[in-house]
């Protein structure tokens, strides 16, 4: 028989003389019989099991295939005019959206490693738990001991806080000189404008300043309370390195 879609001549599944057999007909007569044949509940909890519903899984399947069909050959493979239609079919599943976002590689290009020195007598003696520095975020012109660099907003432009200390000053040389420092690395998501202050160096890291000049640090004054100039080049950008999978 002629399909009205193609305009071609076709078998089909289901006609009763010669004749097509209405939709109604299908999913209020053969499709329950079908599922009641083979053991299934004729509704689910995205409503009841129609002729749609199955067109609609084949071409959610042909969609999110190893390998895929587009969005226009799926348009010409159902019979579509418009691409709209097509989209209503087509569902992408949560692996499909999981696997296209690791694909693309933003998280991985926004995260670096930076290297923490533990010191472990401070943590073997106690002081750790009366207040005392123990872990050390290096930065590259200094150590910060700040317990939650993480969600420090000065990070890659360090404003000097008390939190801060520089790898010039005595006691920044006192710590390299410790032999008990446990050496580890983690990972940092970065935001785009730190990724830039990495990334792109002085420039962006001015700008970065610039932005933080009334933002507070984590021991309390603002850099421009501390006499931090909105630009500099006393602070070199922090040194972050790339994962290795980046190098």
């Amino acid at each position: 028989m002629l399909d009205r879609k193609t305009g071609e001549y076709a078998e089909f599944l289901f006609a009763f003389r010669a004749r097509h057999v209405g939709k109604s007909y299908i999913n209020t007569a053969i499709i329950p019989a079908l599922c009641c044949k083979a053991g299934v509940p004729t509704a689910d909890v995205r409503g009841n099991i129609t002729s749609h519903r199955a067109r609609s899984t084949i071409a959610s399947q042909l969609y999110n295939a190893k390998e895929p069909m587009t969005l226009f050959e799926l348009q010409a493979w159902l019979g579509h005019r418009s691409p709209a239609s097509t989209q209503h079919y087509a569902k992408i599943t949560p692996n499909t959206l999981a696997r296209a976002y690791d694909d693309a590689g933003y998280f991985a290009r926004n995260v670096r490693t930076i290297e923490i020195l533990v010191d472990r007598d401070a943590v073997t003696s106690g002081q750790a738990a009366v207040g005392e520095p123990w872990q050390y975020y290096d930065l590259g012109h200094g150590y910060c001991t700040y317990s939650f660099f993480e969600q420090c907003p000065h990070r890659m432009a360090c404003a000097r806080c008390a939190f801060y200390t520089p790898k010039e000053s005595s006691k920044g040389q006192l710590l390299e000189a410790k032999e008990n420092l446990q050496r580890m690395l983690a990972s940092v998501p970065l935001t785009d404008d730190e990724r830039a202050a990495v990334d792109e160096g002085q420039s962006a890291l001015d700008q970065l300043l610039e932005r933080l000049v009334d933002v507070r640090t984590p021991a309390g004054p603002t850099p421009r309370q501390i006499g931090i100039p909105a630009q500099t080049t006393l602070l070199p950008v922090i040194q972050i390195n790339r994962r290795p999978a980046e190098q």
